[in-house]
């Protein structure tokens, strides 16, 4: 799972987004991974999401901007855990949690903590992905 949005990381979040992975559904094999094409479309529309709350349309504040990509991050994840239980498979780990104890789960071992680009990489133009709001009144 992606890393939880901080100060530290911030600036990585919205200016190194191109160059982190995206997974089309061309990435997975036509069978047998749906579990993996669960993750990928929670990347992407974690991705896509980071560029609304990082283009200054939605925040103007870098406090404003790190408030906007935790919801967004949280919202990616929370439908990530709705998708996980529609199938009949067994939930990620993570979604089994509630509260603050699925965020600390999903925040707990992030494969790339700084957000950091992948060398060579640019992600490919992807479709957009309803379900964000950014709410400035929770920050």
């Amino acid at each position: 799972p992606p890393a939880r949005p901080t100060a530290h990381n911030l600036a990585a979040v919205c200016h190194q987004g191109q160059g982190r992975p995206r997974y089309p559904d061309s990435f997975f094999p036509p069978s047998f991974f749906s579990h993996f094409r669960r993750r990928g479309k929670a990347i992407n529309r974690l991705e896509l999401w980071f560029t609304l709350c990082c283009s200054g349309l939605v925040a103007q504040q870098s406090s404003q901007i790190l408030c906007c990509t935790q919801q967004a991050w949280k919202q990616a994840l929370s439908q990530f855990c709705v998708d996980e239980y529609s199938t009949m498979t067994v939930p990620y780990v993570c979604c089994e949690a509630s509260g603050d104890a699925r965020w600390s789960c999903f925040n707990s071992k992030p494969e790339n903590p700084n957000y950091n680009p992948t060398l060579g990489y640019t992600a490919p133009p992807m479709n957009w992905e309803p379900g964000f709001t950014f709410n400035p009144q929770a920050c």
